[in-house]
């Protein structure tokens, strides 16, 4: 769906070597100053010489209606770039919906250093310029898609960037759950929950739970019980062409979560089935852009001499 815009004057002929000439924004609408924040980054691409288009939920919640309103699926048919404003949540939000139709997104974060959102909003405009004319270093994030099955049929579908969980109650009993890999028995195991994530999300739940740190090239994923009953029960890497399925054994109240962003009840029985998704995230950074140098930031490593 597109909404109407005022004319605004015609972009500059600097346009002419852009990499980008047709970029959305996406904008964290709730937060204090994101719209001068959109508006500010809106009026910069228009004057590098971009057509410049606003998701239409942050054009209707910023008020800047002199621009373009698109949907998502709008935006993925017509846009060559999205710009995230805001954090990690807009992103995963943006990002699940936009992979499908292959247009890249460039984070930039209005708070605290992001892990997929991770250009400082001060610095925008000298990281942004080279990237639209082509300059940047590509980082493909692989999506996880889930499916919660009932007597045989799908009651349930998601995608997530970086994890499923299966979580008990709010009762303090734990949950027991029966965990198979490609259709081969693992365990059953009693704990609080268990998390799926992605390398994306290993920095996420899955680290305060005791996971590993996987780097994003690495095609896996990684299985993180929470609390579990028995203490040999260990986080495990999977490679992520693995089916992982669990199943409701026993507990009250469970269900489950998808990048913390959408939820679903389960009944015993329920089998929920996570696999590799046929679409993935590209993500653009600053051309030497490293993973390690955001690790080090978000993380408070000692950086050394």
């Amino acid at each position: 769906m597109t909404l109407p815009a005022h004319p605004l004057p015609s972009p500059s002929r600097s346009g002419r070597d852009l990499r980008f000439a047709h970029v959305a924004i996406i904008g964290k609408y709730q937060a204090p100053g994101s719209r001068n924040a959109v508006d500010e980054i809106a009026h910069f691409l228009h004057d590098e010489g971009c057509d410049v288009s606003l998701e239409q939920e942050t054009a209707l919640n910023t008020g800047l209606m002199q621009y373009q309103a698109l949907d998502v699926p709008a935006i993925g048919l017509h846009c060559d770039l999205a710009l995230v404003v805001g954090g990690d949540g807009t992103m995963l939000g943006i990002g699940r919906q936009l992979a499908r139709y292959g247009v890249p997104l460039v984070g930039i974060n209005q708070g605290r250093l992001g892990f997929i959102t991770d250009i400082p909003f001060e610095s925008y405009r000298e990281t942004l310029r080279p990237i639209l004319r082509g300059a940047f270093d590509e980082d493909p994030r692989a999506l996880m898609a889930a499916s919660v099955w009932r007597d045989g049929r799908c009651v349930f579908e998601a995608t997530a960037l970086n994890d499923v969980v299966v979580n008990r109650g709010g009762v303090a009993s734990m949950i027991e759950l029966r965990v198979e890999v490609d259709g081969h028995f693992v365990a059953n195991q009693r704990a609080d929950g268990l998390i799926i994530a992605s390398p994306t999300g290993s920095t996420a739940y899955a680290l305060s739970a005791g996971g590993p740190l996987l780097h994003p090239a690495i095609g896996g994923w990684v299985m993180v019980p929470i609390a579990p009953h028995t203490l040999s029960n260990r986080p495990i890497v999977l490679p992520s062409d693995s089916e992982i399925a669990v199943e409701i054994v026993s507990g009250r109240d469970a269900s489950a979560n998808f990048d913390m962003q959408s939820l679903t009840s389960l009944m015993h029985g329920d089998r929920i089935v996570v696999r590799r998704s046929d679409h993935a995230l590209r993500l653009l950074h600053p051309v030497g852009w490293s993973y390690f140098d955001t690790l080090r930031k978000k993380l408070h490593w000692n950086e050394g001499a």
